[in-house]
């Protein structure tokens, strides 16, 4: 069952945001018949790796409630305290911080931990560095989603360019709402998506976990509010 999970995940249909790239792969591959073995192989090669890059296979949320779900394939690279971004708008305390780095071999479409509300959108240019960094948080070009929990919780989900990423794709607008495991965008290429927990919230993943995109527990906030209250 595992090798037939891996295999229909390889093989899932492409994002939309990957068709413009498969396209011209295909026109490459197709002028090659007429300019040159080269460029038909040029064509082939770039086709098959923007069809694994962009595949977007179907995920299956646990149905359960009150859990904050991986918002991206990959590995847990830091967990620490940190200030959501200030442009959110949200409390600038303190609250736990699990960042994702998604390297070119990742699933890059990105998954809504929880259910709830989008309270606010905020872009802001920024830097290139390598999405392995802490200080990509920071430094680098970001979009930050704040996301209002039914019970009143707050989270944001920050995506990031990386060393290669150029384009951070966002498909939801303020006001949306959105169900547990929801496509909400994508991130071409290498880079990192941060996820800021409620305050109070502790995670349950440790850095070097490799995380699956809206199927990962990271947090349990009836877990942890029940913990909190004992």
């Amino acid at each position: 069952m595992a090798i037939t999970d891996d295999i229909s995940g390889v093989l899932a249909p492409p994002h939309p945001a990957g068709r413009p790239f498969i396209m011209a792969g295909l026109i490459a591959l197709l002028l090659g018949f007429a300019f040159g073995a080269w460029l038909i192989w040029l064509g082939l090669v770039f086709t098959l790796f923007c069809l694994y890059f962009f595949r977007d296979p179907e995920r299956h949320p646990p149905p359960r409630d009150h859990l904050l779900l991986a918002p991206a394939d990959g590995r847990v690279v830091a967990v620490r305290p940190a200030a959501p971004p200030p442009e959110l708008g949200l409390s600038t305390g303190p609250r736990w911080k699990v960042s994702i780095f998604l390297s070119v071999l990742n699933v890059h479409v990105n998954r809504v931990p929880a259910s709830g509300v989008i309270t606010r959108i905020a872009y802001r240019h920024g830097a290139f560095l390598s999405a392995g960094q802490d200080k990509a948080s920071e430094a680098n070009e970001r979009n930050a989603l704040a996301i209002r929990l039914p019970d009143g919780h707050e989270i944001a989900v920050v995506q990031i360019a990386g060393l290669i990423a150029r384009r951070i794709l966002c498909s939801v607008r303020e006001g949306d709402p959105v169900t547990a495991g929801d496509r909400f965008g994508i991130i071409r290429f290498g880079s990192r998506t941060d996820l800021y927990l409620p305050e109070g919230v502790r995670p349950l993943v440790t850095e070097g976990q490799t995380m699956i995109g809206g199927e990962t527990v990271i947090a349990e906030l009836a877990h942890d509010r029940a913990r909190h209250d004992a």
